[in-house]
């Protein structure tokens, strides 16, 4: 009996140093100087940094500390900034980093707009029309340039009226996030007398320069095209009349159902995805991105593109 007590008395005092030694190690970590924990916050994420604000008020003073959202911030970000039209000055590093997030800024001349990406701060771009290569672009029978109240670029290229659409854009890996998984998205408007871009797909594809092949994706950039496919001996009297007086209008495709289509974005443009790449590319890689719609020989109208912006996906 003497020894069973004994063996209990030994186990509790066991769990009260225990106890005592977590205690103590919970105090001295909230001891650390308040670069310590600053340095420590910035080694997890933008994300981590603002739940670790509700922690303590040490916490709370080291996570808004210049010293975590100066590692946050892309390495070469006073490069970019420099190159902004206007001034982008901030009392703290926190509050240009939330600033990039939410209100892209213009660079080079106004041809391409900088931000981040919320929750990693990976690099975000998008390209101007003006830095787009545009099949029959300085033709104004064939497409415009005209000020837009709802672009972010000072010019937009309106289509007119072509029967070979085609449009090429590209960007250097070195200006993006390394190790970063990037889609490209074509960003665009449609005319309320838009005509030809509901007939056949276009095709998009984004690769690495010097490569071939690649994803080749169908969509449709009209999002009111048909999404059921129908043979043509089942075309309806309507139909029949489009087909009939528009002799240049090829025949409806089947299975058109699997193509994409466009989505709005939260600024009231469409967009839709042009393919997708893993930046491992270092300093002297470059990412082409195409849009064509050849093959059909229709004369379409009604496209006004933005430009093509390349962000990081989103891993589920």
């Amino acid at each position: 009996m003497a020894d069973n007590q004994n063996s209990e008395d030994e186990a509790r005092e066991r769990e009260n140093r225990m106890e005592e030694g977590s205690s103590s190690t919970t105090v001295g970590f909230y001891a650390l100087p308040e670069g310590c924990i600053s340095n420590i916050i910035s080694l997890t994420s933008p994300q981590d940094a603002c739940r670790s604000l509700v922690v303590s008020s040490e916490f709370r003073s080291a996570a808004d500390s210049d010293a975590v959202w100066e590692r946050f911030l892309p390495s070469d970000y006073r490069d970019i900034l420099s190159r902004s039209a206007s001034a982008v000055d901030f009392p703290s590093k926190k509050d240009l980093y939330f600033h990039l997030c939410d209100h892209p800024i213009l660079i080079d001349d106004g041809q391409k707009s900088f931000a981040l990406e919320r929750r990693s701060g990976k690099k975000c771009f998008m390209i101007a029309t003006n830095e787009l290569s545009i099949v029959w672009g300085s033709t104004p029978q064939y497409w415009a340039w005209r000020f837009h109240p709802e672009s972010r670029f000072s010019e937009v290229a309106e289509l007119l009226e072509v029967c070979w659409l085609e449009v090429h854009g590209k960007i250097e890996t070195r200006m993006l996030s390394p190790r970063t998984i990037y889609g490209a998205y074509l960003v665009f408007k449609l005319a309320e007398n838009r005509r030809g871009l509901d007939i056949l797909p276009a095709e998009l594809s984004v690769r690495f320069a010097g490569t071939e092949g690649g994803d080749v994706r169908s969509v449709y950039l009209d999002p009111q095209s048909p999404r059921q496919p129908y043979h043509r001996n089942r075309m309806t009297f309507s139909q029949l009349l489009r087909r009939r007086f528009s002799l240049l209008r090829p025949p409806m495709l089947e299975g058109r159902q699997e193509a994409q289509y466009p989505q709005e974005r939260q600024d009231g443009w469409l967009e839709i995805e042009m393919g997708e790449f893993f930046n491992d590319r270092g300093e002297d890689g470059e990412v082409e991105m195409n849009l064509m719609e050849v093959k059909g020989g229709h004369w379409k109208c009604g496209l006004i593109i933005q430009g093509i912006e390349i962000r990081p996906k989103q891993i589920k």
